[in-house]
């Protein structure tokens, strides 16, 4: 698994349309509030062209490419922290993801209404990161009510968590994520919605828009709060995600798009997240893992099977480079390109791994 990714936003939006486009699985895409209220979860291959060289030299029996999950979330309303639109139901399914997509109306279109009146994607992104926040204050609140009669009573572990707490309610009373504030430390504790790893999805309705004046809004926007952006046009991609698999790159060049909604999606959010990959190759599997930047061989090791962890001997290295350059784990072994690594030894990205584990 590389990671699960809410797509939310206004009703309208292009979500549901982003969604099918990125992962072909048809959910309900209708011009009218609310069309998406359970939400639609689709898992795709996380595309690489690594693991396919890879495979080239080992032939093996299967190929085991790393997923990513994305979630779409019904539109979201103002009031949607009061119960607007069903919006406590909503909120509750943003919390469990680990990143957040939140796509922007940037195009304007008499077909498809929006549900405030005009198109003025700073004032969209306003409305939802207000209920963001406010669903957020109010859990926080309750917690810090909670922890106040315990810290008083003695428990250290809720008087430290209630100090990470009262800077964060403080912060959103006035209107500030928990992200600047110190939210991602207490996320284990309590899920708050606004210390989520975001990206803004810029939506046009043409690829020549991309550089238009909405988008550049939504660039800025994105650039001040230190989050992900991209630009993608969604009923454009979800066209290209109909057609044969052997058409859709001369299509996508056909109208000026140079990758995928999905490559740039999962691009900006490993780097959302600070993730890598890397590989194992056998005869039987040669298999993508996904482990945060900095982790350590055991931990990497434990992304396989936990026991792994605390089992770990050593890991066989071998940087993909060389493994492509030496056609393989024997030639890198005959150039002394596989090299023996312990537990402190930090993973690369693209590393091809055999981890040595006691029974």
């Amino acid at each position: 698994m590389g990671f699960n990714c809410g797509i939310i936003g206004l009703p309208n939006a292009g979500k549901s349309t982003l969604f099918n486009a990125i992962t072909s699985a048809g959910a309900a895409a209708s011009n009218f509030a609310f069309c998406t209220v359970d939400p639609n979860v689709g898992r795709v291959d996380v595309p690489d062209e690594r693991i396919e060289k890879i495979s080239e030299f080992v032939k093996p029996e299967r190929v085991v490419p790393t997923q990513m999950e994305f979630v779409d979330i019904a539109g979201l309303v103002e009031g949607a922290s009061k119960g607007e639109g069903l919006g406590n139901r909503f909120l509750s399914h943003i919390r469990n993801v680990e990143a957040i997509a939140h796509v922007v109306r940037c195009f304007s279109s008499a077909d498809i209404m929006h549900v405030i009146g005009a198109v003025d994607p700073i004032r969209d992104i306003e409305v939802i990161e207000s209920e963001l926040m406010l669903a957020d204050l109010e859990g926080v609140e309750k917690k810090i009510n909670s922890l106040r009669k315990t810290a008083k009573a003695g428990k250290k572990e809720d008087a430290e968590l209630l100090a990470k707490l009262e800077p964060i309610a403080d912060g959103l009373q006035r209107g500030i994520m928990a992200s600047e504030t110190g939210g991602f430390a207490v996320q284990t504790e309590l899920p708050l919605l606004t210390a989520k790893p975001l990206m803004f999805v810029a939506n046009i309705g043409d690829p020549s828009e991309e550089d238009g004046p909405l988008v550049q809004k939504v660039r800025e926007y994105a650039q001040k709060r230190g989050a992900g952006f991209l630009t993608i046009c969604a009923q454009v991609e979800a066209e290209i995600a109909e057609l044969p698999p052997a058409e859709r790159t001369a299509y996508r060049a056909e109208m000026g798009l140079k990758s995928s909604s999905l490559d740039n999606m999962i691009r900006e959010g490993y780097k959302l997240l600070n993730l890598i990959t890397y590989f194992t190759a056998g005869v039987k599997e040669v298999r993508a893992w996904t482990v945060h930047q900095g982790a350590k061989a055991p931990e990497a090791a434990g992304v396989i099977h936990t026991d792994f962890i605390k089992h770990f001997i050593r890991a066989e290295v071998i940087a993909y480079d060389d493994y492509i350059a030496c056609k393989g784990e024997a030639g890198a072994k005959e150039k002394g390109k596989m090299r023996l690594e312990g537990k402190e030894y930090v993973v690369k990205d693209g590393d091809v791994i055999y981890f040595r584990v006691s029974a």
